[in-house]
Formats: C-alpha cells, sequence, structure tokens
C-alpha cells in the first residue's frame, strides 16, 4: 500500500524495528501520539456523527500496511494488521465521541466546536478522554505494524463511535458493531481497551479482576392518578403522593434486599416530572431514574423488585403504573476475564513497574466495552493521567468543562496496548 509522506517520515525516524525494542518505538511515536491527541481534542464531534474523525483516523491508517473497513455501525473504523503468520487475533478497541460539554480550559488546542444534539445546538468537547484513547490507538498501530515481522497472527484495530450512548431514537456503539460482526472475519480471540483517568497519577495503571464497571439500565415509571383540585385531595387519586412513596421504596431494594458486602448496587431517581399548578393535583407524574450492578444476581433481583415495588404501591394508592425497564439502552457488567487478567498481569507490571499497578475496586460508572466482553475474553485497564503536581481533590471530574488529562500519560497507554498484544500472542504458541 503507498504511504503518504507522514507515514514515510515515521517509517524513517524507527528505522528497522526488528533492532529496535517496544519501548524505543513508543518513545519515537510518542510526540505524533501527542499531535494527534491535540488534533482530535480540538476537533470533536458528538455519537454517530463522528465523520470527520473517522476521515482523519482513516487518512493515517491508509499509511500503514493495513486493511480498513469504515462506516462499522455508521461511523466507526476498523482495520486488520495481517502478520501472514498463524496465531491469535487480538482486538484492541477505542472510542470516538465527544460529549455535549463546552470546554474552559484554556489551551492552545481547545475545543470551541459546537454540534446538534436533540434538535439543538450544543457545545461539544472530549471531556473524557476519548481524544487520548484515539490517539493511543493509532500510535500503537503504528509500532505493531513496525514490529510485524515480530508478530504472529492477526491485529484488529477497533474506532468505536458512540460509546457515550447514540442520539435519542437512534442505535450506536459496541452493541451495534458487535451485531456487525466487528468480531468476526476474522474471529478475534481476546480484546483489550483501556480509559485513561484524570484522578490516577501518570505512570501508573489500575486494574480490577472480574466486575470492573457496572451494567446500567436505565427505567421509567409512568404513574397514572385521577386530577382534582387541591383544595380537595380526597376527590383525588394523588400521582405525586404514590411517586413520593415509590422514590423512598425503592430506596429499600439495595438497602434491605442485596447483600452489599457481596456486590455494590444503585438505584437512582433522576427526574420527577408531573403538574403544572400549585392548586392542581395531576393526572400523570413520570419518575426517570438509573440502575447500576456489579453481579448478574444483583441485576436480576433488582428487575424483579422494582416492578414488584412499583405495582404493589401503585395498587394500594388506587393508581395505575407502568415501569419500563430497560428504558432506551442497556450495558451488561464491564467484566475482566479473571484468566485474562491474571495472564496479562506479568505483561502490565513490566510496562508500567510493578510499583505502579493498582488493584482498584469495582466502580458504578457503566462503559459499552461490555458488549466485546460478553463475546470474548476482554480486559479493560485504567491509565493514569493526572499531572504528578495535582492532588486528587484538585483534579477536575470527568464529563466537566475542566476535564482535563496530561499528554504525558498516554506513553504507557501506547505501551501497554502493544506489549499485552505481542505477549498474548507470543504465549499463545
Amino acid at each position: 500500500m503507498k504511504k503518504t509522506l507522514l507515514g514515510l517520515a515515521l517509517g524513517l525516524a524507527f528505522g528497522s524495528a526488528s533492532a529496535q525494542s517496544v519501548d524505543e518505538l513508543v518513545n519515537n511515536v510518542e510526540p505524533q501520539v501527542i499531535e494527534w491527541r491535540h488534533h482530535l481534542h480540538e476537533n470533536p464531534e458528538l455519537s454517530n456523527r463522528e465523520f470527520e474523525t473517522a476521515k482523519y483516523i482513516t487518512e493515517y491508517l491508509k499509511t500503514l500496511d493495513v486493511e480498513i473497513t469504515t462506516e462499522v455501525a455508521k461511523t466507526g473504523v476498523v482495520a486488520v494488521l495481517d502478520s501472514g503468520k498463524p496465531g491469535p487475533t487480538v482486538a484492541l478497541r477505542a472510542d470516538m465521541d465527544g460529549l455535549p460539554v463546552k470546554e474552559r480550559n484554556d489551551l492552545a488546542w481547545k475545543s470551541t466546536k459546537t454540534g446538534e444534539f436533540d434538535g439543538n445546538t450544543v457545545p461539544v468537547m472530549h471531556a473524557c478522554g476519548h481524544d487520548t484513547h484515539m490517539a493511543m490507538l493509532m500510535g500503537a498501530a503504528e509500532v505493531l505494524t513496525q514490529m510485524k515481522d515480530q508478530l504472529r497472527g492477526k491485529v484488529k484495530f477497533i474506532f468505536q463511535p458512540a460509546e457515550e450512548g447514540a442520539p435519542p431514537g437512534e442505535k450506536g456503539g459496541a452493541e451495534v458493531m458487535v451485531k456487525e460482526g466487528v468480531l468476526k472475519s476474522p474471529d478475534v480471540d481476546v480484546i483489550f481497551g483501556l480509559h485513561i483517568n484524570a484522578n490516577t497519577d501518570i505512570g501508573k495503571v489500575r486494574y480490577t479482576p472480574e466486575g470492573a464497571m457496572a451494567a446500567v439500565d436505565p427505567f421509567k415509571i409512568v404513574i397514572k392518578g385521577k386530577q382534582a383540585h387541591g383544595a380537595y385531595p380526597w376527590k383525588s387519586v394523588d400521582p405525586i403522593v404514590t411517586a413520593a412513596q415509590m422514590v423512598m421504596s425503592l430506596q429499600t431494594i439495595v438497602s434491605r434486599e442485596i447483600k452489599v458486602i457481596d456486590s455494590a448496587a444503585v438505584v437512582s431517581v433522576g427526574s420527577i416530572h408531573g403538574g403544572n399548578r400549585s392548586n392542581i393535583i395531576p393526572e400523570e407524574v413520570e419518575l426517570v431514574g438509573t440502575i447500576r450492578t456489579l453481579s448478574k444476581d444483583a441485576r436480576e433481583h433488582i428487575y424483579e423488585a422494582m416492578e414488584r415495588k412499583v405495582q404493589g404501591i401503585a395498587n394500594s394508592m388506587g393508581a395505575k403504573a407502568e415501569l419500563t425497564l430497560p428504558l432506551d439502552y442497556s450495558y451488561p457488567i464491564t467484566f475482566n476475564d479473571p484468566e485474562l487478567t491474571a495472564r496479562m498481569l506479568p505483561t502490565i507490571q513490566e510496562a508500567a513497574g510493578k510499583e505502579n499497578v493498582l488493584l482498584s475496586k469495582p466502580v458504578t460508572g457503566a462503559e459499552d466495552f461490555s458488549f466485546f466482553q460478553e463475546e470474548v475474553p476482554g480486559l479493560y485497564l485504567w491509565v493514569g493521567g493526572k499531572p504528578l503536581d495535582v492532588s486528587v481533590e484538585d483534579s477536575p471530574a470527568h464529563h466537566t468543562p475542566e476535564f482535563y488529562v496530561d499528554d504525558k500519560g498516554m506513553k504507557l497507554g501506547v505501551s501497554l496496548l502493544t506489549k499485552m498484544t505481542i505477549d498474548y500472542m507470543n504465549k499463545s504458541n
């Protein structure tokens, strides 16, 4: 495949890959990874709208000896590197989408972009680090291509759209990629992914065997009563009082029915809508919320308990209730295969230094990387992006206008993706 000037320049900079170590190649590509990250950060796009992002990635991949497929799950890009030798197929994944957040950071490469969401023009920012994920995967693709003669099997580079959730009325993300066969032809044996973290020091990596991130199940409850004048509540079937009882009762599912010492769970109501005047008891109230679970048993129990409590309370109040669960999307548990985790731990420790590899507790955030893990063994890691001179308390949270991770954190990510791929291939033969 004909290389562009960029690809030729990188090739000359790297020299003979066989004569260089992974660390040397990662060091060489780091400036380009930073440049890619700055461009992607400055030009974010919303979920299922990553058209220019996909073009940018594709143009670079064309400089490598890979087979490229575009428009996977609408805007996704997939590339396959074939070593020409028998062996496993290792998939590496990065997410592509930004968020409807207005950036407040004073950066030369800050985002000033806007996009369309739910019929409105909104600011767009890479407020969760997906710009770094793409740049790190592009760097890993460069290094692994340079080391092609040392590989056994194939590497599949997956640039995934819509991890943050498709726009209303659309499907997207890992679930759609899986349905479209991204883990087939060639069939993927294992998949690795990572997430930059603004609260973890640069140079450190965190891992969690088994359930690492929660399943997420949004829900909606519509309560229908009987409207009446606020001065005559006995003439009503009050959906507001019914809703209040439901909100309180739903909290007892976790506090009284889930064995929380074994597995954490969350039931949160995030939205209540009903009524429009102080002196009218409305006919209808709507509750919207989210369920987070870290075990299959807890998830199944909460599904059953939600229906039981919603209908029981509605019946006791003379109201009608309709529970929609899940509401519009549903992510499984991000489950790190324990055997794969144990197998790759020495590689992770070699890449980061044993003292920098931290065993972490699960979190109740969610990730649609879990759809890949339902099909093949997978391992998902957290890579530090917090500058060492910033405290955890002062580090801005993900999904906020001040979110920031340092460029220096990406080199370890490139190294991890590259070394895990090579070591898995070598240990499979």
